[in-house]
Parts: structure tokens; sequence; C-alpha cells
């Protein structure tokens, strides 16, 4: 989704999804009779929308050399034991999976922070880019805009990326506070915090996530980190991306997320291709972890930002009989399109950065859909999305300014919000879940002065912990 064009030699990266990357992005230029199903499977590609721009290498023609067409990368070439005792599995290809020793829990990768000045040279802008990867919004994430008067910028700057390597003139606009913003993005709002206050926090919560590679040393989530592993990752790839860091904030961050007590078991595995196989044997590996953790540390959602209604994804049905068996072993999986009660779907709401999330005020069309037909978003559920500050995959106590969101961070959000009614109620059902958040979900008047559904937290544990009870 970002503009960054980072030219990394490694990367997992679909070539072919390249032409429906932006399609979150370009749903401004769409008609506003898009449908439902149309939101949805524009957001399946999600994760490569957040990344494609992050983790390009500008390479296509050495990464083709290494695609299925070419290379079987089922085939394993060898299988070995680390001398930490991780178990390694190298496939043709040049990729690999990486597990935790026999009997134990490991961090068995610790990538690399990002660094965008040695990928991209010159950081320093003699002006403002026009467009930061889109037309609707601009990304000046580690730029050096010191040389450029901003005083009558306020606009722009207020749709702008940026983080905290972003080196700002002294000419900015009055209004432009940007302590303000990290504050209010870092804010999960919804008056989630209330909840946390009342110890409600997912503690003792298991949410695992499927996502890139993490930094996993963070200071917003290294210490509910429990376990991190690696399926199908090209082997001599150590790079964080910024996907990763974001979700994991968004689940379980100590500053930004629903649920900041909650344990994370995070697992990078390849799905940026079209062929959903490796993600298939994630969930898989999740339910074989959860099996061996005591019964009140439990496992009991997975985040995955993506979407499943894409007909030219390839092995959909092995992610979703993967899924079946998550659920009967007591494990709910939420995903890009997931409904809730009454057909409900869930939905990203906008917000002025300058605003404080928990007022339901604060509150406006999600940047992606802002376009859309009122009854393509009527009966969805909205959850915060835009005007969000995580964990930036650039160092670990660096955080990033996202204008702009997508269903990728709705996900992790869902998540936790079910890791809190877990810890409330651990009887929970997915689908009792799922028919409390839009029985329970508030109404909000938008500037287009149409009511929408919005996600009511505190209404939700209330109803959660009366069910069963």
């Amino acid at each position: 989704m970002k503009k960054l064009s980072i030219v990394l030699a490694l990367v997992l990266l679909l070539t072919a999804c390249t032409a429906n990357v932006n399609n979150i992005e370009k749903q401004k230029d769409e008609s506003t009779t898009t449908t439902v199903e149309n939101v949805e499977t524009e957001t399946n590609n999600d994760l490569s929308n957040k990344s494609v721009s992050d983790t390009n290498t500008g390479n296509d023609e050495e990464y083709n050399n290494t695609s299925e067409d070419t290379v079987n990368t089922y085939n394993v070439v060898k299988e070995y034991t680390t001398p930490e005792g991780y178990k390694v599995i190298e496939y043709e290809g040049g990729y690999a999976t990486t597990l935790s020793s026999a009997n134990s829990l490991d961090i068995v990768k610790t990538p690399n922070p990002l660094d965008f000045k040695e990928i991209e040279g010159n950081l320093k802008l003699d002006e403002l880019p026009e467009n930061g990867g889109t037309e609707f919004f601009h990304d000046l994430s580690s730029r050096d805009l010191s040389s450029i008067d901003l005083t009558d910028k306020l606009d722009y700057l207020l749709t702008a990326d940026f983080d905290d390597d972003t080196v700002w003139p002294d000419s900015l606009p009055k209004e432009f506070d940007i302590d303000k913003i990290k504050e209010y993005g870092m804010d999960p709002g919804l008056g989630v915090r209330k909840l946390h206050e009342k110890g409600i926090t997912g503690k003792g919560v298991g949410i695992a996530i499927i996502d890139q590679p993490l930094l996993v040393n963070h200071e917003e989530y290294r210490d509910q980190l429990k376990l991190y592993e690696q399926i199908h990752i090209l082997k001599d790839d150590n790079t964080a991306r910024m996907h990763g860091s974001a979700v994991a904030s968004i689940a379980v961050g100590k500053n930004v997320s629903v649920a900041p007590e909650s344990d994370l078991y995070y697992i990078a595995a390849d799905f940026y291709r079209e062929n959903l196989y490796w993600v298939a044997e994630a969930i898989d590996r999740i339910i074989e972890i959860n099996k061996t953790l005591p019964e009140n540390k439990k496992i009991r959602v997975i985040s995955i930002s993506m979407g499943l209604s894409d007909s030219e994804l390839k092995n959909v049905d092995l992610v979703k009989e993967a899924m079946k068996r998550a659920e009967d072993e007591g494990i709910y999986t939420i995903v890009v399109g997931t409904k809730v009660g009454g057909g409900y779907g869930l939905v990203g709401a906008g917000r002025n950065p300058l605003d404080d999330p928990n007022d339901l005020d604060s509150y406006t069309k999600g940047y992606f859909w802002r376009d859309a037909s009122y009854t393509v978003i009527k009966y969805n559920i909205l959850v915060s999305m835009d005007c969000r500050c995580v964990a930036s995959p650039t160092g670990e106590n660096k955080y990033v300014f996202y204008y702009s969101g997508g269903m990728s961070w709705v996900v992790p959000y869902v998540a936790g919000m079910y890791a809190l009614c877990c810890q409330v109620n651990p009887n929970i059902t997915p689908g009792e879940f799922a028919k409390a958040v839009q029985r329970t979900a508030s109404k909000v008047i938008f500037d287009d002065g149409k009511e929408y559904n919005i996600l009511n937290p505190e209404a939700l544990i209330n109803r959660i912990k009366e069910i069963n009870n």
C-alpha cells in the first residue's frame, strides 16, 4: 500500500498478485454500486496490498527464476536440526521451514530491522511527493523534509503516513500536532482502554497470527511473544516486514492493542503467492502447538489478514479444511470477510487523525470504501481501522503512523476482541461471539447523514459475560 520502493534481494512476494495489490486503494475509482462481495474480494490480497511497495525486490526476473512455475518448491532438499535444536526443512527454490525444538516453544529467527535508507539511498526531499503511491494519501515515512516549507500544507499532512525517522522542518502548520496524532493513533479507541482498566486485557488467552516475517524484539509485543516460527520462507531472507509489526501491535501490543496481555504465537508463512497451501500448513502447525499448552493458556483465535473468496487463489479448500480442524479444537480463525451475526460483515472505519478515537463522532467512512454505495456498508459492523500508530519494522522502539489501514487492520482488532471475550467467558463460542457483536453494535451517523453500525466493546463484553452464566 505504501509508496516505498524497497529493493530487497530477498522477498516473499507473488509477482502474479501485483495486478491485484492496489485494489483497495483504487476503490475510490470504482463504481459506487460495488457489492459487499466485491468489497470482500478486493480485500483478499490486503496483506500483499500493505506489503508490495514495502517488500518489492524490483527484480521480477530473479523472482521468476524461483517461482513455482519453474521450480517445485514442495520438493524437500534436506532436513536437519540446528545446534539450537530447531528443525529445518529446506525446499527447492531456496525456501525453508524452521520449527521449534522438540518439546519447546522457541523464537527460531530474529529478523533484522527494515532499513529504508540502506535500501533507497538518499531520502532527503526537496519537494513533497504529489502521490505517495496512490492519488489520495502521501507517504513520508523515513523521509527528510527539513528543507521544505510545510506551513501551508495541513491538509496534505493530515493524509500522510510518517514514522519516527521522518525528519520534520521547523515550518509546520501549528495545527499539525504530531504528538497528539501519535497518541490518538496508538489508542485502539471505542472505549477499549476502559476495559483494560477493569482488568479485561486478554490475559491467559493465546492469539496466533500468520503473516509476514516479524521484528520479534520490538518493545510493543516482545514480552507477549511466546513462539516465532517460519513456514516456507526464503531461507536467506532475514528482514522484517511492515505488515507483521502492524498486525501484532493491533492484536497484542502493550500500548496499541485491543488485548495487551494476550500471549502471541506467530508464524511467518509464505502466502504472497496465489497458492495457499502453506497457510493451511501454518494453521495445522498452530493446532499442533495448541495441544502442548495448558488448559488455561490455550490459543483461542487465529488472525490471518487475507480473504478467501478470490477465485484465482489455489488451495483455498485446504485452508478452509484447516480452519475447520482448528474450530474443532476450540480455535476461531478470523480472516478478511469473516461474517458475524445476521450475515453482517466486518469493515473498518476512518477518522480524522486529530480526533479522539473514543468519541463516536470522530469516525467517518473508511478510507478504502469512502465512495462505496451505502448499501455496500449498511449491513456491516465497523471497527477502528484508519489513522493507527503501530510498531515500525525499522527498529525495536520505533513507531509508524498509517493514515489508511485497510482490512488487514480489522482482522487483528477483532481477534483481540475475541480474546477479551474468552477471558471473561472461557466457554464462549465463535457463533455466540458473532451474534453478540451484531446485537450489541452502536449506531452512528456519519457526515453523509446515514446511519452505520459500529462495534461497542463494552456492551459486547457485558453480553458475553451473560452467555451460559
